[in-house]
């Protein structure tokens, strides 16, 4: 793996970051290791987590691993906003909860610091300038080194780095959006966003739960022990049944694409993802090790500009004012060559 600078920060990250997500409920400790110990020796020093991961079990095993490394030689990445407990207090953003959940983070991963805190979603309960003064002071702290959001909405980023400008305080330098294939909207107002304020876009879901990885047959059996089988039996909805469709056009030309170039779905759903303007490091999220091997024959190659242009297309969703073509003309219009 290469590395990358994450937004307009000097912080090298590997182009691929290990999401840690599963581990401690679909993954066992013994086979995490191996996936971090393979995942670090072909160059990935960026990992990331959630305090409220199987009520920290991710932390605690990411942690363990940590223990055995070079400390400096690793990006870490953690995550808080969401309950932890019955406690009222024990959610959101507000200052008890963000300097709570710090330490209680910090024991679990093993660290005297973390890399990148980062805000696992909007609060509107709290003051943002409580939340972003109190970023600020765990970076003056030395606790934590960089600052980022998650999940924001781009109205809601702006007004952050806002607030933050307006005090002198620390910036979020990097966001963690869903963006994939199947999840294009991202692209309105978030990227363009982040591509103006050079913040680092670090992706999660690439492969939309596994619906990229092409093993999903919309018309047939769901495969057992998958994420939407197991969403299905507890009664939950799948994503495509609002647009089976859509969902149906772009699958098939990924596999397309894929046989042209004896890639497999998934890789080249990553390497779509790779190559979007912002997007730093997409966080994959895997169970073993076979998983892994695929994610990381996305990278070393990259898609023609034939096939970025296909899948662009039958991607593409319908969009009106201010998004739609006619808009994007006027924005430009006289102005580039």
């Amino acid at each position: 793996m290469k590395t990358k600078l994450l937004g307009h920060t000097g912080l090298k990250v590997s182009d691929l970051c290990l999401g840690t997500m599963t581990f401690g409920r679909d993954t066992e400790e013994s086979e995490a290791a191996k996936i971090m110990d393979r995942f670090f020796d072909l160059g990935g020093n960026f990992f990331d987590t959630a305090n409220i991961y199987n009520s920290g079990k991710s932390e605690e095993i990411l942690g363990n691993w940590i223990a055995g490394r070079d400390r400096e030689s690793l990006v870490i990445a953690t995550k808080v906003r969401f309950p932890v407990s019955e406690n009222p207090n024990s959610a959101g953003l507000t200052r008890k909860h963000i300097l709570w959940s710090v330490e209680q983070s910090l024991s679990r991963l093993k660290t005297p610091y973390i890399d990148i805190l980062q805000v696992h979603a909007w609060d509107p309960l709290t003051p943002l300038e409580e939340t972003m003064s109190t970023l600020d002071s765990l970076v003056r702290s030395g606790k934590v080194r960089y600052i980022g959001a998650s999940n924001f909405r781009a109205w809601q980023l702006a007004l952050s780095l806002a607030v933050s400008r307006s005090h002198g305080w620390e910036e979020f330098v990097s966001l963690q959006p869903q963006y994939n294939l199947l999840t294009r909207a991202t692209e309105y107002e978030l990227m363009p966003l982040c591509e103006h304020e050079r913040i680092a876009v670090l992706p999660w879901s690439p492969l939309k739960g596994g619906l990229l990885s092409g093993k999903y047959d919309f018309g047939g059996s769901i495969p057992e022990n998958t994420r939407y089988s197991n969403l299905i039996r507890r009664g939950g909805t799948p994503p495509w049944v609002t647009n089976e469709e859509y969902y149906r056009q772009v699958i098939s030309e990924l596999k397309n694409v894929a046989s042209r170039n004896g890639k497999t779905p998934s890789q080249v759903a990553l390497n779509w993802l790779m190559l979007q303007k912002a997007v730093t490091s997409p966080i994959i999220g895997v169970r073993n090790m076979q998983q892994l091997e695929e994610d990381i024959g996305a990278i070393g190659w990259r898609l023609s500009d034939d096939d970025i242009s296909r899948l662009n297309r039958i991607s593409s969703i319908y969009v009106t004012y201010p998004y739609d073509e006619w808009s994007e003309n006027q924005q430009k219009a006289g102005r580039l060559s």
